[in-house]
């Protein structure tokens, strides 16, 4: 039998919003405010975001994110950096106490990327889960898309898409980027490297870490095309029914209270987790 969730496309908004909109999601669904919840949305501008305990200071360029006119922002979730630009970008919200969710993060991840694998199918891409062998997972990277973790989407060994998970007041949340074209240019002159060698370097291998679907398809897709065939995927993937979900004139008040005094903010976006406890930052947070 099918589960009802709620289910909002919000567009494309600014950096802060569209975190400051999954927090928030996640709040009212701990409060019983609103169902389960499968979002959509896509981003203002092009929008670096960063990992909840990931350290930014020698690892990001912020001359070069203000060159490119790119915004910034902190992720509740953990992970690496990532590039958020003409893509569709995910995210859900589901009670940790719900039956259908493993108490694994692993097992989680399996269960909710099944709406991300069934998207590709509906777009005609045979994507595959990424169960990389264990000694991969030391090669740690500032990069999210150059190595693939367990359960996001590959196509013969490239990266199609990253997700983030976290678990705070009961309520599950797991956000991810599907990009539709990636700007590797852009990408790559985000972060700092020893020199401009190594960068290159980077750069160049990276075309055989990761794909696109418009690579894959040889096709220019659209937020619309991208919206269209993942709600289809998130439906038959993980067996449920969505029904628009109507955000109300206080909701929204408090999204961009949240984004103003949060996800706009030097202490939650550049200092470390330990420097964030000290200024009343205190999520748990799960990676």
């Amino acid at each position: 039998m099918e589960k009802v969730w709620g289910y909002l496309d919000s567009g494309f908004c600014d950096a802060s919003i569209n975190m400051a909109l999954d927090e928030s999601l996640l709040n009212w669904h701990s409060n019983g405010e609103i169902p389960p919840t499968l979002r959509f949305y896509g981003w203002k501008e092009p929008s670096l975001s960063v990992g909840h305990f990931q350290k930014v200071d020698r690892s990001i360029d912020f001359d070069a994110l203000q060159k490119y006119g790119c915004q910034f922002v902190r992720r509740l979730t953990g992970g690496s950096a990532v590039l958020h630009d003409n893509e569709l970008t995910y995210s859900l919200v589901i009670s940790e106490d719900d039956p259908s969710i493993p108490k694994s993060v692993q097992d989680a991840y399996y269960i909710l990327s099944k709406g991300v694998l069934e998207g590709y199918k509906q777009l005609g891409v045979q994507a595959d889960y990424a169960i990389p062998k264990r000694e991969i997972g030391k090669d740690r990277t500032a990069i999210c898309f150059e190595k693939p973790v367990y359960y996001e989407m590959v196509v013969d060994g490239k990266k199609l898409s990253g997700n983030a998970q976290t678990r705070k007041k009961g309520v599950l949340l797991q956000h991810g980027s599907i990009p539709m074209s990636m700007d590797i240019q852009m990408l790559f002159d985000l972060f700092l490297f020893p020199s401009e060698k190594m960068r290159q370097r980077k750069r160049d291998s990276f075309v055989n870490k990761a794909t696109t679907i418009n690579q894959l398809r040889n096709n220019e897709h659209t937020y619309e095309m991208m919206t269209t065939a993942f709600k289809k995927g998130f439906q038959t993937g993980l067996d449920i029914e969505l029904k628009p979900l109507q955000l109300t004139e206080d909701m929204w008040k408090e999204v961009y209270q949240l984004a103003q005094t949060k996800y706009e903010s030097e202490t939650w976006n550049q200092k470390l987790s330990k420097e964030r406890a000290m200024n009343g930052e205190t999520s748990r947070v799960h990676t």
